[in-house]
């Protein structure tokens, strides 16, 4: 979902010099983007996170600002995505369903509730619903990558490994530099037993992203399973 920018408070007439305040709305949207990328990444890969009180603080600030922007503007579609996705951070998974929901009464081909959606039964472990939603979004947007990669995340907790490396190859053609998709595609190999494949698919993760922490975690489960087969 691409935030639109926001003008900044300015004081007196135009001027080449940067403002010294922002405006409330400007410091939320700021808020919402370094949450974007600081953990949208995870959660958009089924990940969870243990939050310390400085993150939930943001979050709750968050939380009650799009609360009061959707009261002030019910018909207003993107604020009610971003409070659905501010309710599923806090874990609160009912509250983010209603608001998908009601973009999707308005809009039924919205890819931002539809990809959420799927989120929030993926975290549920409702994957038939899941896999309904990230189909919707290949539907939808066939070219972006996104909905391929959870569409093979889906399928790997199904167990349908095959399914799962085809929705994670089509993700990988469209981003071939993705570490997250090739991520995803050692976890396949891993669950189905192949380690050796797992193992050179997890460093071609980490070639691409060599700060990848869960590629180097993945390693090193790896190495452990390896010693203790070998030691049998």
């Amino acid at each position: 979902m691409d935030a639109e920018k926001v003008p900044q408070e300015v004081e007196g007439r135009p001027s080449k010099k940067q403002p010294k305040t922002f405006t409330k709305k400007t410091s939320i949207l700021l808020l919402f983007l370094t949450l974007v990328f600081s953990v949208g990444t995870g959660y958009a890969l089924g990940h969870f996170y243990f939050w310390n009180d400085i993150d939930m603080k943001r979050v709750n600030e968050q939380l009650e600002f799009y609360k009061e922007e959707v009261r002030k503007d019910p018909a207003n579609l993107e604020n009610r995505i971003i409070l659905g996705y501010t309710y599923f951070l806090k874990g609160d998974n009912e509250k983010a369903i209603k608001e998908f929901d009601f973009v999707l009464e308005q809009d039924k081909n919205y890819y931002d509730a539809h990809y959420n959606l799927g989120l929030v039964f993926l975290d549920e472990e409702r994957y038939n619903e899941a896999l309904i939603e990230f189909e919707k979004t290949v539907k939808i947007a066939p070219k972006d990558f996104k909905g391929h990669m959870q569409m093979g995340i889906t399928y790997r907790e199904l167990e349908e490994y095959d399914n799962a490396t085809k929705a994670l190859e089509q993700a990988n053609k469209l981003a071939p530099t993705n570490a997250d998709i090739i991520y995803q595609i050692g976890m396949v190999a891993e669950a189905k037993g192949n380690y050796d494949d797992a193992i050179l698919i997890y460093k071609d993760a980490l070639a691409f992203d060599p700060l990848y922490t869960d590629a180097v975690d993945a390693l090193d489960r790896l190495k452990d399973k390896d010693t203790k087969a070998k030691g049998e």
